[in-house]
């Protein structure tokens, strides 16, 4: 065996009908950087794909152009029969894992969808598992000195490569859509202090009022690249703040190498944040930012940017229709469902004073967001908020368990 190849698994959590054009544009991205032609680089696909999420069917994930699968060395898609099948191989061939320890890590949710593609990259021995969303593209877009937009393209996979191998986690940058919230304009009814009020309720270490502020308020909802970071192509070890090392889901790579020290995702039922879980699990993991971005394109806005379409001007995201405001609703909902749990790891002994806190600025708040928004859906936030509060230590032991389960299956099982 050569040991100068590495065997790198691109992992894609998907259940859009805009996936066969991302896969398109990330394989001809790599064709032009010189990674498809590189002996010593073997890149292999790893899809898990979800038909509820938008009413897709598998030919929209898996009927891959021949061309494209052979520029690659091989792609493999996990939906509910092959994920279904492998429960029962391991509840059958392994007295240590049940199929309950199974469900615990595998189904439906991001998180779990995660834990899929990352078991089978490790059981089919990838080095490295590199994970894109299929909303983010190999672009970079930032002003010039006259205030122009530029774009720049992104290798993301060799700008990983080059650092992964001094790391246990590389994550890059993102720019573009990354706010699932519209552009506001502060009024009588929905003030700058009102809405402060909401998102410091949301926040965390990362999702922060200051920062949120700069993004709705000075920039419109568009975050850019910096180009120093770019240019500089240099990469720094991320700190651990309040027992956690920030990540994101993607642009991120895992150096498979001792891939039994790696946590599993995690989020409560019908949340987000399986990202922000592993990151209260990285301790003892060396986490390492890298240069390369990718543009999130959160609003489904510029499809045509994979068609070779670069916009002039990227334009705030007005509340100009339901989907957009629905798509704020749903991630605000997500927040306060993982918040509880969040505080309940990172800051327990202050849990219930800041969960009082919580429950007062949303009370505050949400009716104000739903007269102007001229809408009662916000109301579900406080619902969720109490349920999610109320069963929290529920959902941390579900998480210690799913991560001793996890253990566990990769001592064992692989």
């Amino acid at each position: 065996m050569n040991k100068n190849i590495i065997n790198i698994g691109i992992g894609f959590v998907t259940g859009r009908l805009l996936f066969q054009n991302v896969l398109k544009t990330y394989i001809n991205n790599w064709l032009e950087h010189g990674l498809i032609e590189n002996k010593n680089v073997r890149i292999h696909i790893f899809v898990s794909y979800d038909l509820r999420y938008k009413n897709t069917n598998t030919n929209d994930y898996k009927k891959v152009p021949k061309e494209l699968q052979d520029l690659v060395d091989s792609i493999h898609f996990y939906g509910i029969n092959e994920v279904s099948k492998e429960i029962e191989i391991l509840a059958e061939s392994d007295n240590t894992i049940n199929k309950n320890d199974c469900l615990l890590l595998f189904g439906e949710g991001y998180a779990k969808k995660r834990n899929i593609v990352t078991y089978f990259a490790i059981k089919l021995k990838m080095d490295k598992l590199l994970f894109i969303d299929d909303d983010e593209y190999p672009l970079a877009t930032f002003h010039n000195q006259n205030n122009n937009i530029l774009w720049m393209g992104q290798s993301i996979l060799s700008t990983h490569l080059k650092f992964n191998d001094d790391a246990d986690i590389t994550h890059g940058f993102h720019c573009g859509y990354i706010s699932p919230i519209p552009y506001l304009e502060f009024n009588e009814i929905l003030t700058e202090n009102d809405f402060k009020l909401f998102i410091e309720a949301l926040s965390n270490d990362i999702i922060t009022w200051d920062k949120m502020k700069q993004i709705i308020c000075n920039q419109k909802g568009v975050t850019y690249a910096d180009q120093t970071t770019i240019n500089n192509s240099v990469s720094y070890e991320v700190n651990e703040i309040n027992g956690m090392k920030f990540i994101s889901g993607a642009n991120l790579c895992l150096n498979l190498k001792d891939f039994k020290k790696f946590p599993p995702f995690y989020n409560p039922p019908g949340a987000r944040g399986e990202d922000t879980f592993m990151s209260t699990a990285l301790t003892d993991l060396k986490v390492v930012k890298v240069p390369c971005y990718t543009f999130h394109d959160g609003f489904s806005m510029y499809n045509n940017l994979l068609n070779g379409v670069l916009p002039v001007e990227l334009k705030p995201i007005e509340n100009t229709n339901v989907e957009i405001l629905m798509r704020f609703v749903n991630a605000t909902i997500g927040w306060v469902r993982y918040k509880p749990l969040l505080v309940y790891i990172t800051d327990r002994s202050n849990f219930e004073t800041i969960m009082k806190t919580m429950e007062e600025n949303l009370k505050y708040s949400i009716p104000k967001l739903c007269t102007y928004f001229e809408t009662e859906e916000f109301n579900n936030i406080l619902i969720e908020f109490s349920k999610y509060r109320k069963n929290v230590k529920k959902h941390f032991d579900e998480f210690e368990k799913t991560k001793t389960t996890w253990t566990r299956l990769l001592k064992n099982a692989i």
